[in-house]
């Protein structure tokens, strides 16, 4: 895993924070289902509290574990799939270090325990929990959220394996404490009231008509067919037509060139348009992976691409990807097998001497170039006319 600290701003307060929380919605400002990028214009907006902050992913399989967004000042941390990269889960790890709120009461942090006997007095009843033996932990399932308790070995007896009684106190008067607090979207709790819930726990279903993570399709040399809006953009569209309103109120940003050349930047769809500064006919498009470990990082959202090559007649169905189409999943060595090799990479280096995640590879075939991580991970594809 690698750990990048954000910034500390001196002289912050190590006091407990408090923050609302939301069973089966989410915790403070972080709502289950929300983008990475939202989370991170959370953390932006608030400094002073957010002033730590640690970003954690496997840098080899970037798709293999989920993308936390860490706070270790504030005992919790918050998970993204790493595909869709929207959050599915939260969990406070350290709960004497954060407050919460549920409605007019408080629990956890440093001067209120979150005992069994609160949980319980809070929340209020509920089915047995889960006694895992192995693990001396006891986990209480309420809707969308979930609280475990250390058992400690001289009272492992009071529980027995799978389902357990409610162990409001041990046998000298004392009552278990918390150690992990779990929030999830609670159409999940049938999966994780059997199972971990770090493995079962799912970002909740886009509401209908999302247009997060819209199958954007690439004929190459051809267009872009949007599945979800239904525009086709091809190469040599003006900046006027219709099919370029594709665009929520913060996009596009126009950015011009050296050359005279201007880009279209749709940063809330994850893809930039390059325009001929003479005709202002559409000449590059360029789709953006949003892989954490490139330069690019949060810039963009994620377009969820599906290219295939101009030799498919007519337009796909969504989801209806043809076997050797490359996807924002396709990693290096399986572009060459589909595309065959195209010799030696130009070197990028994001033109900054301060990038930490260091230089990418260019690789280029007819109609499409592909910027290659040193992971073999897709960053970026640029599509062009030959």
């Amino acid at each position: 895993m690698i750990q990048r600290p954000r910034r500390r701003c001196e002289g912050t307060a190590m006091g407990a924070i408090t923050l609302d929380l939301r069973p089966g919605m989410g915790i403070g400002p972080f709502t289950l289902g929300m983008p990475i990028c939202e989370a991170f214009a959370q953390i932006e907006q608030q400094p002073n509290i957010y002033d730590v902050v640690h970003v954690k992913y496997l840098d080899e399989e970037p798709l293999k574990l989920d993308i936390v967004i860490s706070f270790p000042d504030h005992g919790f941390h918050i998970r993204f799939d790493p595909w869709s990269q929207r959050l599915r889960l939260i969990e406070v790890f350290d709960v004497k270090r954060l407050q919460m709120r549920y409605a007019t009461s408080l629990i956890g942090g440093p001067s209120t325990l979150a005992t069994f006997v609160a949980v319980y007095a809070l929340f209020g009843p509920t089915f047995p929990g889960i006694y895992d033996k192995d693990r001396g932990v006891y986990t209480l399932f309420y809707p969308g959220l979930s609280f475990a308790f250390p058992i400690p070995t001289q009272y492992t007896d009071c529980c027995h394996d799978g389902e357990a009684e409610l162990p409001l106190e041990f046998p000298d008067g004392t009552t278990p404490v918390t150690c992990r607090v779990s929030i999830y979207d609670s159409s999940t709790d049938s999966k994780v009231g059997v199972g971990s819930v770090m493995d079962k726990a799912i970002a909740p279903p886009l509401p209908a008509g999302s247009l997060y993570m819209e199958e954007v399709h690439a004929k190459l040399g051809e267009e872009l067919w949007f599945t979800v809006g239904g525009q086709h953009i091809p190469f040599g569209a003006s900046p006027q037509v219709d099919q370029m309103v594709i665009h929520s109120a913060s996009d596009p940003r126009p950015r011009t060139t050296l050359c005279g050349d201007y880009f279209y930047n749709y940063f809330t769809r994850g893809l930039d348009i390059l325009f001929d500064g003479q005709t202002h006919k559409i000449k590059k498009f360029v789709l953006h992976t949003n892989f954490p470990g490139h330069a690019d990082f949060n810039s963009y959202i994620k377009c969820n691409f599906l290219i295939y090559s101009s030799d498919v007649e007519g337009h796909l169905e969504e989801g209806n990807a043809p076997k050797n189409c490359i996807t924002p999943n396709t990693k290096w060595e399986q572009v060459k097998e589909i595309l065959g090799d195209c010799g030696r990479a130009a070197i990028q280096t994001q033109g900054s001497a301060s990038n930490p995640f260091g230089s990418t590879f260019v690789y280029g075939y007819q109609n499409v170039a592909f910027e290659v991580m040193k992971n073999g991970y897709i960053a970026t594809v640029t599509l062009f006319q030959s």
